[in-house]
């Protein structure tokens, strides 16, 4: 067996922290994907990797992803939340991996809202 370097592990640490940056970092932005078994037979998988694949495609840092349950949304499923630093929500529906990837593109770093896919402005 070889041995591990030093720059190797310092390496996996780097591409560790950026995914953990994704989860649970500091950021501008978090979306929100209920992952509830409504959501995930809905197709909710696909979007929280298109939105996984979108950030990472993007090298974007200020954006997190958090998952939660049952959001009470059924009929509009997949879902996700969008929230800014401030509180501003915007709930974008029926969602796929393309449109994730448009809501990364166009709200996250454009910040224009996607209103094809709003379902609700603001949440309260």
């Amino acid at each position: 067996m070889g041995r591990i370097k030093l720059e190797d592990l310092r390496k996996i640490r780097e591409e560790t922290k950026k995914k953990m940056d994704v989860r649970e970092g500091t950021y501008e932005y978090r979306i929100v994907v209920p992952m509830g078994t409504s959501g995930i037979a809905a197709g909710a998988r696909d979007v929280l990797k298109g939105f996984l694949d979108a950030i990472a495609e993007h090298d974007l840092h200020n954006v997190i992803v958090t998952q939660t349950g049952f959001m009470g949304t059924d009929v509009i499923q997949p879902v996700a939340l969008v929230e800014d630093r401030e509180g501003n929500k915007v709930m974008y529906c029926n969602l796929n991996a393309e449109k994730a990837k448009e809501i990364i593109e166009r709200h996250i770093m454009k910040g224009e809202k996607v209103k094809e896919y709003v379902v609700s402005t603001p949440l309260e």
